[in-house]
């Protein structure tokens, strides 16, 4: 039966953007003819170590209990991390990632004639879900690739009820200073939720901590997720800490068992491997010496970065980024961010990283 979708579906849904993620290895294979074995993928920002060998076992030990709805409110993996974080378990929330997370703000926060306020470029997710709810979108343009929030600031109005930060941001890999965004936040008007978007944190050596602020009454939420450093990332697992108020009408629009238990698990472990997100962390600034060295070799303009990814102006972003898969490797194009002579490289192992030069150079516009 052929159906109009425009006489049934909602005319907001059929304009709303689609999110494009990165190719999956899988797919470029078969429409290339390669050998999946022989293709690194360094688009998404994935941790190339994996998992955490603890998280890998604990989630083996929750899968011979398959048969069993998982815990719906997370209580073990909220104590554990309200622990780490010198917070009480009800000012935690855990969510299917992060990206569910700033559903749910849309869910209690966000509505039609609303504004939010975000950076551009910055992670599309924020202008999906703005979207989504029938709110629009403010983005202020980045000074130098950088958040400048100055004019962040002053973007905001009346109607403003989010704004959206994330430092590392992404795609840019740039950071915003302690000192700049507790300013920030101190200078918004109460009827703003400030969104600290925390992906990458645990790249950085001394991230911000925004809980002095969460501690006075500020509204602040602060998002973090398991799948970058812990490799945890097909597994779905985020969360976000803010005061307990907040919390709680988040918990409100939240569906029931929004989080798998062998995620759950997986997660509660990879708190405790230490050892690993170290090594992960270490590893990962030697990469980025690496990548950005190589960078200047090939005379490449690249913008210095704090997080497990660079951008680099290869000067035809789409060409270069068809070619590199041809060759069986996987990077990312900006040119939905405005950006068509960019692309994102995920830091690999030290192997991957040669090669993604190596092919680079090979691809590159003469």
């Amino acid at each position: 039966m052929k159906a109009n979708a425009q006489k049934w579906i909602k005319p907001s849904v059929l304009l709303q953007p689609v999110y494009e993620p990165g190719k999956p290895i899988e797919d470029v294979a078969r429409e290339l003819g390669l050998d999946p074995a022989g293709i690194i993928k360094l688009a998404s920002n994935e941790n190339p170590f994996g998992p955490s060998p603890r998280a890998l076992e604990a989630a083996q030990r929750a899968l011979l209990h398959g048969e069993l709805y998982p815990d719906g409110g997370c209580v073990n993996l909220r104590q554990k991390l309200a622990g780490r974080l010198g917070l009480a378990p009800e000012q935690v929330i855990v969510g299917n990632g992060s990206n569910e997370i700033i559903e749910l703000i849309g869910h209690a926060l966000i509505g039609p004639r609303d504004e939010v306020v975000m950076g551009n470029p910055a992670f599309a997710v924020y202008k999906l879900v703005t979207l989504l709810f029938g709110a629009r979108p403010v983005e202020v343009p980045l000074l130098k690739q950088r958040h400048d929030l100055g004019q962040l600031l002053g973007a905001v109005t009346s109607r403003t009820r989010v704004v959206f930060l994330a430092s590392p941001n992404n795609p840019t890999g740039t950071s915003n200073t302690q000192e700049e965004i507790e300013a920030f936040v101190r200078a918004l008007p109460p009827h703003v939720l400030f969104v600290f978007d925390e992906a990458y944190s645990e790249y950085i050596e001394n991230p911000p901590d925004l809980r002095p602020l969460i501690a006075e009454g500020r509204r602040v939420i602060c998002l973090r997720t398991f799948s970058k450093i812990y490799g945890l990332a097909s597994l779905r697992v985020g969360y976000g800490y803010a005061h307990p108020a907040l919390i709680g009408a988040l918990n409100r629009v939240r569906q029931p068992f929004n989080v798998n238990a062998i995620g759950q698990a997986a997660a509660a472990a990879a708190l405790d491997d230490v050892e690993f997100t170290a090594r992960c962390a270490r590893e990962n600034r030697a990469g980025l010496r690496r990548l950005e060295a190589g960078f200047v070799k090939l005379g490449l303009e690249y913008v210095p970065s704090t997080a497990n990814f660079v951008m680099v102006n290869v000067r035809d972003g789409g060409a270069v980024f068809t070619e590199l898969q041809r060759r069986g490797v996987i990077v990312r194009p900006l040119r939905s961010y405005d950006l068509p002579g960019w692309v994102r490289v995920t830091v690999g192992t030290a192997e991957q990283n040669e090669r993604l030069l190596h092919e680079l150079e090979q691809v590159l516009p003469r």
